[in-house]
């Protein structure tokens, strides 16, 4: 649920200001404000951090990153981390600062050196790789190839579909050099053909520019190749290449020592002068004097006792905690600080999805903690599919605890399934009709209804829109607190004298309608009709004094919101039948197994999109019908000053 925030003013020395604002970034407990707003003219705002300090800070960080990325991937000693975290801090800004620059004087040259070399290698092994390709496919045409001195040869490979061109090659290079020329052409394969040129060599510079210009494959061996049969230079590019091999292994092997050696130390190096380069671009929001500095900003009520006996301890008298008088004005700037028990954390991350509450307003998530799991119970209704959904969400928590998001939503599931069984049982279901026709459970009579979804259709929208009733007419009426709550503000006062008015119109509407409908069914006396035909008066009236004559049409959207809650009939219906053909399907396999097969890939489909359509529709009644009767939305939410580990 939402904490109790305080505004405070922390006030030191200035002399000890690095050292204090440490020790609230450590704390980790403050959402600092900008005092700079808070400066009357003629007062002084604090100096902002050295660039150079900040520069220092990105740079060393940056070369870290730069040689964590080089090394090989090493697990991290989490144990050996925490001990070295703590060991540094305690030692100081200034040591984490030598430790990194002497860390990084060890290994920058080091690995870069080590990271140039290997990609020489890589470069080196590739062309090899590519030049025993070449010899492999020219070493057919080996025996055409004459051996003349003062000549130069060169290979063209061109694909088959382009053989066509090898005549306007052939004259091209015979003009260039004077018909000092020869080509020998050769299949290689079924997609290529290999064309060695030989050549004038006092013609290289104009053959090879033409060959380029032409846009085909040439491939030219090194020099030290030339002049020697190909099965030697074969063997030459082979050893040169596994020599390449080994030599970028033994550097990987080298990379590797050195990240096990050092791995750990950069990560919690990194961490700290992250944390330290976070903290100083926060420095502007401060304010000073020649003698003293204040730091702004806001608490939560159960943290400030352990921020002021942190402070006192380390600084005793010397820094003061100074908790600002509460005005509904100042409040209603108050950050947004959740803090409920482990049920509730799910529905404030759907929440949070949308928007988050203003600080005096109603928490919504434990009103969605309340209404999510019944509206989803209701929808998918069943105890088989409530077990699996159940199974499912545990299962996906033990495998993926990394992902972060997925707990949220799987903690849900698991909160929301247990619904499931509960009306599974009343309407008895187990996946559909299927635990009725084994005799393990019927349709509980409540209230004289059996409950069976097929046969109850009436009963359930009935029960639906009731439900549609009850929550818009809560939301309203939470809505009235909130602006009561706002009205202490006195820029709002007018403004949520018309927002009650308005509200309290919609409510009278809502109890005139039933009113209306219980005379028009007869299930109330026929003299009540007059009653609520002056009550819809008197409730129109207040719309249109709290919202104007727009807000009375709004009348029309909050009856469509009530009747919208008929999809939780709706679509738990369409759930039931999609059962039901999941069974008679199956059934009617002649072959058990197969039977069984076909019903099983039905009901995980069913439950698939029930466990979407239902969470999907669950929220939406909450977000659209529910929630915007008493929540603007737009809050600010409470980020500490400190490190993102304790966030």
């Amino acid at each position: 649920m939402l904490q109790r925030m305080v505004k405070v003013q922390v006030i030191g020395p200035a002399k000890d200001l690095h050292r204090i604002v440490d020790t609230l970034y450590t704390a980790g407990t403050i959402h600092l404000e900008d005092y700079s707003k808070e400066i009357s003219v003629g007062d002084a705002i604090l100096n902002k951090i050295e660039v150079g300090e900040s520069d220092t800070l990105s740079g060393l960080i940056s070369k870290i990153e730069g040689i964590q990325l080089i090394f090989p991937k090493t697990p991290s000693d989490t144990g050996k981390q925490k001990e070295l975290m703590q060991s540094l801090r305690a030692e100081g800004h200034e040591a984490i600062l030598n430790r990194a620059s002497d860390a990084l004087s060890n290994l920058e040259v080091k690995t870069k050196t080590l990271i140039t070399r290997k990609s020489d290698l890589e470069f080196t092994i590739a062309n090899l790789t590519r030049y025993q390709g070449v010899i492999e496919k020219i070493l057919p045409i080996e025996s055409q190839i004459p051996a003349l001195e003062r000549f130069e040869i060169t290979i063209i490979l061109i694909e088959r579909e382009f053989e066509h061109a090898l005549p306007v090659i052939r004259d091209a290079l015979m003009d260039i050099t004077n018909n000092q020329c020869e080509l020998i052409s050769a299949a290689v394969d079924e997609k290529s053909i290999a064309t060695v040129a030989i050549f004038s060599r006092k013609y290289s510079e104009q053959v090879h520019s033409f060959i380029y210009t032409q846009n085909v494959n040439e491939l030219r061996l090194p020099a030290q190749y030339m002049g020697r049969p190909l099965a030697e230079v074969l063997r030459l590019n082979a050893e040169k290449k596994k020599e390449a091999m080994l030599e970028a292994r033994s550097i990987d092997e080298e990379l590797t020592e050195i990240s096990s050696a050092w791995h750990d130390e950069l990560t919690v190096l990194r961490q700290l002068l992250a944390d330290r380069f976070e903290e100083l671009k926060e420095y502007n929001k401060f304010a000073r004097t020649d003698y003293t500095f204040i730091v702004l900003g806001w608490i939560p009520k159960k943290y400030l006792p352990r921020t002021r006996e942190l402070l006192q301890k380390e600084y005793g008298e010397a820094v003061i905690i100074n908790e600002l008088l509460e005005t509904p004005d100042s409040m209603d700037e108050a950050p947004t600080f959740y803090d409920s028990h482990e049920f509730i954390k799910p529905f404030e991350y759907l929440v949070r999805l949308i928007t988050s509450p203003k600080y005096n307003e109603v928490d919504p998530a434990p009103l969605l903690a309340i209404f999510f799991p019944i509206f989803f119970g209701l929808i998918v209704g069943d105890i088989g599919y409530g077990l699996v959904i159940l199974s499912f969400a545990l299962i996906m928590k033990k495998k993926f605890p990394e992902i972060d998001w997925l707990k949220p939503l799987m903690n849900l599931m698991i909160i929301a399934a247990f619904p499931t069984i509960i009306f599974g049982y009343i309407f008895g279901e187990f996946f559909g009709d299927f635990g009725e026709q084994m005799g393990w459970l019927h349709p509980m009579e409540i209230m004289g209804v059996t409950w069976h979804r097929i046969d109850a259709m009436v009963p359930m929208l009935v029960l639906a829109i009731a439900i549609g009733f009850f929550h818009v007419l809560l939301g309203l009426f939470i809505g009235i607190v909130n602006q009561r709550t706002k009205m202490q503000c006195t820029k709002y006062l007018c403004e949520c004298r018309k927002h009650i008015c308005e509200k309290v119109g919609m409510i009278v509407v809502i109890i005139s309608i039933l009113i209306l409908l219980g005379a028009a069914t007869q299930i109330l006396p026929g003299v009540v009709l007059y009653p609520g035909i002056l009550m819809m008066v008197i409730a129109l009236a207040l719309i249109i004094y709290g919202g104007g004559f727009i807000a009375s049409l709004e009348v029309i959207s909050m009856v469509g919101n009530i009747l919208s809650y008929a999809r939780i009939m709706a679509i738990g219906t369409a759930s039931v039948i999609l059962a039901l053909v999941a069974n008679e399907l199956g059934g009617t396999m002649e072959v058990a197994l197969v039977g069984v097969l076909v019903a099983s890939i039905i009901h995980l489909l069913n439950i698939g999109l029930k466990m979407f359509i239902g969470s999907l529709h669950s929220f939406r009644l909450h977000i659209v019908e529910f929630s915007p009767k008493f929540m603007e939305g737009g809050g600010k939410i409470y980020k500490p000053f400190g490190r993102r580990d304790q966030r």
